[in-house]
């Protein structure tokens, strides 16, 4: 899907505090429809707090959270309920639940939102699975089982259990080897080309920015300091985010231009 002006995610004048210190100071930030958005910028600069914040798991101290045209700080129990539905999380550990095992934990979120019956949810889960290139014995297998790479396949398989519009994925290369972080690369693409969800990532890998995201947005100063392509980004005046898209590792990678 192209991403269109019909805005999913909108923040206006954030302001996020913990006692005297200031995360975020009047930060503003739309999401397009259809669109594949980075949240880019260093340790400290309130990328995962403001990704909590998107998703109802923390409030800002201040300002407006829409998603869905909903405000997230006000919607009553029941229709928020209904609302985080129509996303799906992907945490940065996987966050399965390790008593369960993989394909248990990618039904869970149809067991609790769904009438479907037990045989059926797991045949969905299996295809979810399957989705994302895992192999049908990987879901027999509990969590600790798996590789890092297959975590972070099994953890995308149960964040799209439930068809979501819109997906959150919070470092979802982290700690994984470069091979094995180019298939997730290629992993979110190909779910984006499948479903078209609108897509937020939270990362501090620079390939997986220039080969994935539409745009991104820069953190620092406690806000949105430049909202840009890669390839804009990476010509930008800013020293800040001069010096963060400089780095040696911040070129496209030869096989794998910028998608803008």
């Amino acid at each position: 899907m192209a991403p269109t002006d019909d805005p999913v995610i909108e923040l206006k004048q954030i302001c996020t505090r913990f006692g005297s210190h200031t995360v975020h100071e009047g930060l503003d930030l739309s999401v397009k429809r259809g669109e594949i958005l980075g949240l880019a910028g260093g340790s400290g600069s309130g990328k995962s707090v403001l990704l909590r914040e998107m998703i109802g798991l923390q409030a800002p101290t201040s300002g407006e959270v829409r998603v869905f045209g909903e405000d997230l700080l006000t919607l009553a129990a029941g229709p928020g309920l209904a609302l985080r539905q129509r996303w799906g999380v992907m945490f940065q550990r996987g966050g399965l639940f390790g008593a369960l095992t993989v394909r248990q934990n990618v039904g869970l979120p149809l067991r609790e939102h769904s009438a479907l019956d037990d045989t059926l949810i797991d045949r969905i889960a299996e295809w979810k699975l399957a989705l994302t290139g895992l192999p049908p014995e990987a879901g027999l297998k509990r969590p600790s089982e798996l590789s890092g790479g297959m975590l972070k396949r099994a953890a995308l398989a149960r964040a799209i259990a439930l068809d979501p519009e819109l997906l959150f994925l919070d470092e979802p290369t982290s700690g994984l080897d470069p091979a094995s972080s180019r298939g997730v690369d290629d992993l979110i693409l190909a779910t984006h080309g499948l479903f078209g969800p609108t897509i937020v990532i939270v990362t501090h890998d620079l390939a997986l920015l220039w080969r994935v995201c539409d745009r991104v947005a820069v953190l620092a100063e406690g806000r949105v300091i430049a909202l840009d392509t890669m390839d804009a980004l990476s010509h930008h005046p800013h020293p800040t985010v001069a010096a963060y898209f400089n780095q040696p590792s911040g070129e496209p990678p030869p096989a794998a231009p910028a998608r803008a």
